[in-house]
Protein backbone atom coordinates (compact mmCIF):
# COMPACT_ATOMS: atom_id res chain seq x y z
CA UNK A 1 0.00 0.00 0.00
CA UNK A 2 1.30 3.44 -0.91
CA UNK A 3 2.09 5.92 1.84
CA UNK A 4 -0.61 8.43 2.64
CA UNK A 5 0.14 11.97 1.50
CA UNK A 6 -0.09 15.16 3.56
CA UNK A 7 0.53 18.82 2.87
CA UNK A 8 1.63 20.73 5.97
CA UNK A 9 0.56 24.32 5.31
CA UNK A 10 2.65 26.63 7.45
CA UNK A 11 5.56 24.21 7.77
CA UNK A 12 8.40 25.86 9.65
CA UNK A 13 12.16 25.49 10.01
CA UNK A 14 11.72 26.32 13.74
CA UNK A 15 11.62 22.95 15.50
CA UNK A 16 9.61 24.42 18.40
CA UNK A 17 6.69 25.35 16.10
CA UNK A 18 3.81 22.98 15.45
CA UNK A 19 4.30 23.48 11.70
CA UNK A 20 7.68 21.76 12.11
CA UNK A 21 6.54 19.15 14.63
CA UNK A 22 3.82 18.10 12.17
CA UNK A 23 6.37 17.49 9.40
CA UNK A 24 8.39 15.27 11.74
CA UNK A 25 5.34 13.50 13.20
CA UNK A 26 3.89 12.60 9.79
CA UNK A 27 7.31 11.43 8.62
CA UNK A 28 7.68 9.21 11.71
CA UNK A 29 4.28 7.68 10.96
CA UNK A 30 5.28 6.85 7.37
CA UNK A 31 3.35 9.56 5.54
CA UNK A 32 4.65 11.18 2.35
CA UNK A 33 5.13 14.77 3.55
CA UNK A 34 4.81 17.93 1.45
CA UNK A 35 5.73 21.01 3.50
CA UNK A 36 4.18 24.25 2.24
CA UNK A 37 6.18 27.42 2.90
CA UNK A 38 6.95 29.96 0.17
CA UNK A 39 9.99 31.36 2.01
CA UNK A 40 12.32 28.34 2.24
CA UNK A 41 13.46 25.54 -0.08
CA UNK A 42 13.49 22.66 2.41
CA UNK A 43 12.29 21.73 5.88
CA UNK A 44 13.58 18.69 7.77
CA UNK A 45 15.07 17.35 4.53
CA UNK A 46 11.85 17.68 2.52
CA UNK A 47 11.48 19.94 -0.51
CA UNK A 48 8.99 22.68 0.26
CA UNK A 49 6.30 24.02 -2.04
CA UNK A 50 5.21 27.66 -2.26
CA UNK A 51 1.53 26.67 -2.38
CA UNK A 52 -0.63 23.57 -2.06
CA UNK A 53 -1.67 23.64 -5.71
CA UNK A 54 1.96 23.15 -6.79
CA UNK A 55 2.29 19.78 -5.05
CA UNK A 56 2.64 17.02 -7.69
CA UNK A 57 0.56 14.43 -5.83
CA UNK A 58 -2.99 13.63 -4.83
CA UNK A 59 -3.35 14.71 -1.21
CA UNK A 60 -4.99 12.48 1.36
CA UNK A 61 -4.81 15.29 3.90
CA UNK A 62 -4.02 18.98 4.24
CA UNK A 63 -3.02 20.13 7.74
CA UNK A 64 -3.22 23.91 8.25
CA UNK A 65 -0.87 25.66 10.69
CA UNK A 66 -1.17 29.30 9.61
CA UNK A 67 -3.18 32.16 11.16
CA UNK A 68 -6.82 32.24 10.04
CA UNK A 69 -6.36 35.43 7.99
CA UNK A 70 -3.68 33.67 5.94
CA UNK A 71 -5.59 30.38 5.80
CA UNK A 72 -8.68 32.02 4.28
CA UNK A 73 -6.56 33.29 1.38
CA UNK A 74 -5.12 29.80 0.82
CA UNK A 75 -8.45 27.94 0.80
CA UNK A 76 -9.10 28.28 -2.97
CA UNK A 77 -5.78 26.58 -3.81
CA UNK A 78 -6.48 23.89 -1.19
CA UNK A 79 -9.98 23.31 -2.57
CA UNK A 80 -8.55 23.03 -6.11
CA UNK A 81 -6.49 20.02 -4.96
CA UNK A 82 -9.59 18.24 -3.57
CA UNK A 83 -7.82 16.69 -0.56
CA UNK A 84 -9.37 13.75 1.25
CA UNK A 85 -9.28 15.63 4.57
CA UNK A 86 -8.70 19.19 5.74
CA UNK A 87 -7.41 19.54 9.30
CA UNK A 88 -7.61 23.01 10.81
CA UNK A 89 -5.27 22.88 13.79
CA UNK A 90 -5.75 24.82 17.03
CA UNK A 91 -5.02 28.51 16.46
CA UNK A 92 -5.65 28.30 12.71
CA UNK A 93 -9.44 28.46 12.97
CA UNK A 94 -11.92 31.30 12.65
CA UNK A 95 -15.61 31.42 11.77
CA UNK A 96 -14.73 33.12 8.48
CA UNK A 97 -12.24 30.38 7.57
CA UNK A 98 -14.65 27.56 8.45
CA UNK A 99 -17.52 29.15 6.53
CA UNK A 100 -15.34 29.75 3.47
CA UNK A 101 -13.95 26.20 3.59
CA UNK A 102 -17.48 24.80 3.62
CA UNK A 103 -18.57 27.18 0.83
CA UNK A 104 -15.70 25.79 -1.28
CA UNK A 105 -16.87 22.22 -0.69
CA UNK A 106 -14.34 21.31 1.97
CA UNK A 107 -15.32 19.61 5.24
CA UNK A 108 -12.92 21.08 7.80
CA UNK A 109 -11.91 18.98 10.81
CA UNK A 110 -11.09 21.08 13.89
CA UNK A 111 -8.46 19.03 15.71
CA UNK A 112 -4.75 18.59 16.23
CA UNK A 113 -3.61 16.52 13.28
CA UNK A 114 -0.45 15.44 15.14
CA UNK A 115 -2.54 13.81 17.87
CA UNK A 116 -4.86 12.32 15.21
CA UNK A 117 -2.00 10.25 13.77
CA UNK A 118 -0.98 8.94 17.19
CA UNK A 119 1.87 11.30 18.02
CA UNK A 120 2.25 13.76 20.89
CA UNK A 121 3.52 17.26 20.09
CA UNK A 122 5.29 17.24 23.49
CA UNK A 123 7.26 14.15 22.44
CA UNK A 124 8.75 16.05 19.48
CA UNK A 125 11.49 18.27 20.95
Amino acid sequence: MAARTVAVVGASTDRSKFGNKAVRAYDRQGWEVYPVNPQVDEIEGFQTYPSVDQIPARLDRVAVYVPPTVGVKLLPSIAAMRPGELFINPGAESMELLEEARRLGLDPILACSIVDIGESPDALP
